[in-house]
């Protein structure tokens, strides 16, 4: 600021001890002062006026910069561009005078200058010399120095006087302008800090939070640039830039992603470790910046939560370094942005975590309302992997101290699978109920590294389920995070969580499961009961059967061998489409098989692979994988059968093996009556077939004379079928011509008086007739049989042979062995002197025919020995005694 023209003149007019000029002066400066005049243009002004009012060549002022240094700040006149920005030591004579004056607090003048001590106005070409401190709060802030270069004498006391009153109302001016733009500054510092404090509240995210401070930062210090970066793992990462043109932050982002940050992640490590802000001196070839910031003093100043780790970057300005007070209010700051992410990360926390427990309640729902326990699993695994932000999940139950995986989820959908969980470290550490992760599962010792391979795993967080008593049901596990990062604690957390809210509903889900699987097979043993002893036939038995079991037991391939005489013979074979297979030689192999695989394992049960039991051959014809062999045992604990049990879901459970022992109990009992049934049957067809091929007739009767049975030779004499006479009366079906039939069977009518057997005439033949009575079953009562055998032929014949036994002239004679008689012809009767053939049969032959027992013992015993005599001389004794010789 310069005086109007107006106050030129009046100076100039004046002489420099004016008195009115010197008033407007004083006046001036505060009107300048009034107007909020910066202290740089105060200090011009007071230097153009005083050089003026003074009348002197030259105006300057000294600012004190450190307790031994002044810097030129302001000047007028002589050489006043060299001496702006000169800086002196205040132990340097050249500046003498000034220091003077600022230690002694006073104005001082020195006429008749000497050019030897006072260096720098002899520079100047002064001849006289005064200096004028200004002193604010007792304390010396500088001097104003004028020179003259005419006049050796010029300076006088009065001039020092006005000079000092002068410098007393500048430094009053500066301070009240220092002391109006502190408040100022204190003024837009607090309401910064204030906008800070009101957006940190409003900002519930971490990175709203991180993007306020660094820009209420910049604002607060004028500067160009501040970042923020925050440790993520071991390094750190830029996540606020706050610039002064969006072109200045894009740039600084660009440079960061071409990891050309690298010092300033540096710097913010080194703060972090100090837990204190420091303070690094840039220049723009030592960082990647470059150009971007002027160089100077770079602070870093470190924050931490619980859980967050960073550091706010306040580059360079071009007013110069940051004071004290501005390093105190970037901590300050920070400790605000250390609170407000504290905050924002318990708030990303809380309503993470209420949003956890949302999820969680509503899989809890939605699982709980499952009563199914497959549907259970496979939903489970779909939304484990979706909960826990992985790319597959899987699930398996705890079964024989292995876990069998049935359900996997990937991408969004579920598929059944059937494996058992490999035994290894994983699932050592499941059984002991604690979690197993690892972000490289092939590096764990004792790794399977064929199932990693092939289901392509690269990440592994499995969790054991556990029951209401601690025991494990199961496990489940997720595969791959779909971010690509690490598992963390937190997913591990998580993961614990899911497990413990699920395993409740599981508990139930597979309680209600067992509840009723154990419901239905306890019908099922029921109906097979009911089922086995109502199939007495063995084919129906084994289909029935076998069909039952592999319902029961979750088979889809099913077999029943039967022991015969000559081994083990395969009644039937199910594959796995449901139908029989008829090829004999392949019942035949398997058979075998089965007979080889019970000789080589003991117990009632026997279970392993299909091609440890039947061979590699028979397993891979059939398509089996495992199979399962019971041995069905009699009341008297002897093999009767095997029932064969292939591809299983599952393994066998304790409960499973209870059920197999049931039905095998049940089994072996309807076994053993089907073949009973079977051999009976078969017995029972054999002999109405002998009962049919009979050609006697033979009827049977209940005791009101109605038929019961007779054979085929009686029926088709009659002309029917044998069925077709079954009820018919023995009256109705003896009847003969028109006579009226009789009320009684006429073979029990003749047989009544105790007779079984005689002959009845009918039709011109004659029948031997032979009744027998025996107890009906299910007491029914008495039944009789009648057997009636033609004997028309037989009578006949007879009748010839005795017309030829009684003519013939030899003598004939039938005996037994013991020597009596049996049958005489007359011829012998005649031949040994008997009248009648009557006593002829009671004479002993041995003693009364034979002349001695001896010869008759003789003859007896070549008959048995050739069966035969012919020739045979013999003498025989007559009645009265006298031989008769016979051949």
């Amino acid at each position: 600021m310069t005086l109007s023209a107006e106050d030129a003149t009046a100076v100039q007019r004046g002489s420099p001890r004016s008195d009115d000029a010197f008033q407007r002066l004083l006046l001036k400066f505060s009107d300048a002062a009034a107007q909020g005049t910066p202290a740089e243009a105060l200090i011009r002004l007071f230097c153009q006026a005083t050089r003026q009012l003074f009348q002197v060549d030259g105006a300057y002022y000294w600012q004190r910069v450190a307790v031994d240094e002044l810097q030129g700040a302001e000047a007028d006149g002589l050489m006043a561009d060299r001496f702006r920005g000169t800086r002196v030591k205040a132990s340097q004579s050249s500046v003498a005078i000034a220091v003077e004056a600022i230690r002694q607090r006073k104005t001082v003048y020195e006429n008749q200058l000497d050019p030897a001590r006072y260096l720098m106005a002899a520079e100047f070409g002064a001849r006289s010399i005064m200096a004028a401190p200004l002193v604010v709060s007792n304390e010396s802030i500088g001097a104003a120095v004028f020179l003259h270069c005419s006049d050796p004498d010029f300076f006088t006391p009065d001039l020092a006087a006005k000079a000092t009153i002068l410098a007393g109302q500048l430094g009053s001016l500066l301070e009240a302008n220092r002391l109006t733009q502190v408040s100022r500054e204190e003024h837009r510092r607090t309401k910064i800090l204030a906008e800070v404090a009101q957006a940190l509240r409003s900002a519930p995210e971490s990175t709203a939070v991180v993007e306020a401070v660094a820009d209420r930062l910049r604002v607060l210090l004028r500067t160009r640039l501040v970042c923020m970066l925050l440790r993520e793992g071991t390094a750190f990462s830029l996540r606020a830039v706050a610039a002064e043109s969006p072109q200045l932050a894009a740039s600084v982002r660009a440079r960061h992603d071409r990891r050309g940050l690298q010092f300033a992640a540096d710097l913010a490590s080194r703060a972090v470790a100090a837990g204190e802000p420091i303070s690094v001196a840039i220049d723009p070839a030592t960082h990647a910046l470059g150009e971007l910031v002027p160089p100077g003093m770079l602070i870093a100043a470190p924050f931490r939560t619980s859980v967050t780790q960073g550091a706010v970057l306040v580059y360079p300005r071009q007013e110069g370094v940051f004071s004290a007070e501005e390093k105190s209010l970037i901590s300050v700051v920070t400790g605000f942005a250390a609170v407000a992410m504290a905050n924002a990360e318990l708030y990303s926390t809380a309503r993470a975590q209420a949003h956890e427990l949302h999820q969680l309640l509503d899989i809890s729902a939605e699982l709980g309302s499952i009563g199914q326990l497959d549907e259970f699993l496979q939903q489970f695994a779909l939304r484990a992997a979706d909960f826990l932000g992985f790319g597959r999940g899987f699930i398996g139950l705890l079964e024989n101290g292995v876990f069998h995986v049935r359900w996997a989820a990937e991408n969004g959908h579920h598929r059944r699978v059937d494996f058992l969980f490999p035994s290894g470290p994983a699932s050592k550490v499941l059984l002991n109920k604690e979690v197993f992760w690892s972000d490289e599962p092939s590096k764990v010792p004792g790794a399977n590294l064929e199932i990693l391979g092939r289901f392509d795993v690269r990440q592994l967080l499995a969790v054991p389920l556990l029951d209401t008593e601690g025991q494990v049901l199961g496990m489940f596990g997720v595969l791959d995070r779909l971010d690509r990062v690490g598992i963390s604690q937190e997913e591990i957390r998580r993961a614990r969580a899911l497990a413990a809210q699920v395993a409740v509903a599981l508990e139930v889900t597979r309680n209600l499961h067992q509840s009723e699987q154990h419901r239905r097979r306890a019908e099922s043993l029921m109906a097979l009961a009911l089922e086995l002893n109502g199939h007495l036939r063995l084919p129906d038995f084994a289909r029935s059967f076998v069909g039952r079991a592999a319902d029961m037991l979750g088979a889809h391939q099913t077999a029943l061998v039967v022991k015969q005489e000559t081994g083990m013979e395969t009644l039937i074979l199910q594959g796995a489409d449901g139908r029989e297979i008829q090829e004999p030689s392949l019942l035949h192999r398997f058979g075998h098989a089965v007979e080889e695989a019970l000789a080589r394992h003991e117990g009632m049960i026997i279970s392993s692979t299909a091609t440890e039991l039947f061979g590699p051959t028979l397993a891979s014809e059939l398509g089996e994988s495992n199979g399962t062999l019971v041995r069905l045992q009699g009341a008297s604990a002897e093999l009767v059968g095997v029932l064969c049990l292939g591809d299983r879901d599952q393994l066998l459970a304790d409960e499973d093996k209870q059920i197999l022992q049931a039905i095998a109990g049940h089994a072996a009992v309807a076994l053993e009556n089907a073949r009973l049934f079977t051999r009976m049957d078969q017995a029972n067809r054999h002999w109405v077939e002998i009962f049919d091929a009979i050609s006697d007739f033979i009827v049977a009767h209940d005791e009101a004379g109605n038929v019961l049975r007779v054979n085929r030779s009686l029926a088709d004499f009659i002309g029917v079928q044998p069925q077709a006479l079954i009820g018919v009366n023995m009256c109705a079906l003896l009847a003969t011509g028109d006579a009226p039939p009789r009320r009684s069977c006429p073979f029990c009518r003749n047989t009544s008086e105790g007779d079984d057997e005689y002959v009845h005439p009918v039709l011109e033949r004659t029948y031997l007739v032979s009744t027998s009575r025996v107890h009906g079953a299910n007491s029914e009562g008495m039944q009789t049989i009648h057997v009636l055998k033609d004997i028309s032929d037989r009578l006949e014949v007879e009748q010839r042979y005795r017309e030829l036994f009684d003519n013939i002239q030899e003598g004939l004679f039938f005996s037994t062995p013991e020597g009596r008689f049996i049958e005489v012809n007359d011829a012998l009767v005649r031949m040994l002197g008997y009248s009648r053939r009557e006593e002829l049969l009671q004479a002993d032959v041995r003693t009364q025919v034979y002349f001695s027992t001896e010869r008759h013992q003789e003859l007896a015993r070549e008959m048995q020995e050739h069966g035969v005599v012919r020739n045979h001389e013999e003498t025989m004794r007559r009645r009265d005694g006298s031989a008769v010789y016979v051949l």
